[in-house]
C-alpha cells in the first residue's frame, strides 16, 4: 500500500518550540491539519533556506487550522542551539522535532538507509490523521512554501467540497472540476 491514504503511525518525540522542549505525539496531530517537514541536518545548507521559507508562511497556515512539525535525526537540543544562532531559524514558531531515535523517520519511510539521515520530504496530513500529499526531493533541490500552502489549500478544498477537485496549478478562488462522464475526453 502507497503511503497517501495511509494513517500515521504512533511516535513520541520531544520538540524545540519556542523556547521550550515540549512533547508530541501522534495524538498532538489528529483533529487538525499537520505538515510533517523532514530535512537531512541543522547547521546545514539548504535546510535553513527551506526551514526559514516555512516559517514565513508560519502565520498564514496556521489561519487554516495548520500546524507544522519539522523533523530532523538531530536532538531538541540541537534545535535549539541552531534557533538560538542563526537568524533564519530564529525566524521559526513552529514545533522543531527531535527524531534521534529515528521512529518518526521511519514511519514515514524517508530513512536515508546508512546514513541516519532523513530525505528532503513533506507531507500534508488531515484532521482524521490520514496522509493526503507527499513531496521528497533530492538533496539538493529546496522545497517551496508558497506550493506547500497551495497544497494544504487545495486539499481542504477538497474534504470541505465532495465530489469536486482541484485542477494543475489552482489557486483558492478559481475553477474546479466535477468529474463525471461528460468531462471524459474533454479537458
Amino acid at each position: 500500500m502507497g503511503i497517501v491514504n495511509s494513517e500515521i503511525k504512533p511516535f513520541n518525540a520531544t520538540a524545540f518550540k519556542q523556547g521550550e522542549f515540549v512533547e508530541i505525539s501522534e495524538a498532538d496531530v489528529k483533529g487538525k491539519w499537520a505538515i510533517f517537514f523532514f530535512y537531512p541536518a541543522d547547521f546545514t545548507f539548504v535546510c535553513p533556506t527551506e526551514l526559514g521559507d516555512v516559517a514565513d508562511k508560519y502565520e498564514e497556515l496556521q489561519k487554516l487550522g495548520v500546524e507544522v512539525f519539522s523533523v530532523s535525526t538531530d536532538t531538541h537540543f540541537t534545535h535549539k542551539a541552531w534557533h538560538d544562532t542563526s537568524e533564519t531559524i530564529a525566524k521559526i514558531n513552529y514545533y522543531m522535532v527531535g527524531d534521534q531515535t529515528g521512529t518518526i523517520t521511519n514511519n514515514f519511510g524517508v530513512m536515508r538507509e546508512g546514513q541516519g539521515l532523513a530525505d528532503r520530504a513533506t507531507f500534508l496530513i488531515d484532521p482524521d490523521g490520514i496522509i493526503q500529499a507527499v513531496e521528497i526531493t533530492a538533496e539538493g533541490i529546496g522545497r517551496d512554501a508558497d506550493d506547500l500552502l497551495r497544497k494544504v489549500k487545495a486539499a481542504q478544498y477538497v474534504r470541505n467540497h465532495p465530489g469536486e477537485v482541484c485542477p494543475a496549478k489552482w489557486k483558492e478562488g478559481e475553477e474546479t472540476l466535477a468529474p463525471s462522464l461528460d468531462l471524459v475526453g474533454k479537458i
